[in-house]
């Protein structure tokens, strides 16, 4: 499967439970173990948990598996690694503590829920 179709999947999902402030970054030739980063917010754990069991079953409908999951138990930060793409769900206030994208100002946004900015077609 293409990575654009897994990000739309991703997408699909993350919009489906309601989280918020989405932002997809591309990597390429600034990270060396995947090429984009899915950001989004969610208002609780619960909401978190809940992004995050929307997106695997989302790609594990298409047979797409996670190399990877961490910070399930908590959901402050659930990270799912699928190697290409890795997203990260947020409890609002960890996302602000954390700040992957000043971190990672370098790279190029594709997609920001805040900025109205949409260059998914671009992605391939």
């Amino acid at each position: 499967m293409k990575v654009q179709e897994k990000i739309r999947r991703v997408k699909e999902a993350i919009e489906r439970k309601k989280a918020f402030d989405v932002t997809i970054l591309d990597l390429r030739g600034l990270f060396p173990f995947s090429d984009y980063w899915v950001l989004c917010s969610g208002s609780s754990p619960i909401q978190t948990r809940a992004i995050a069991e929307e997106i695997l079953e989302r790609l594990e409908e298409v047979g797409v598996r996670p190399f990877h999951v961490e910070g399930e138990d908590t959901g402050e930060w659930i990270l799912l690694d699928y190697g290409e793409i890795i997203v990260h769900v947020f409890r609002q206030e960890e996302r602000e503590f954390y700040n992957l994208e000043k971190l990672w100002q370098r790279a190029r946004v594709v997609y920001s829920e805040r900025d109205g900015l949409d260059l998914l077609h671009e992605i391939g």
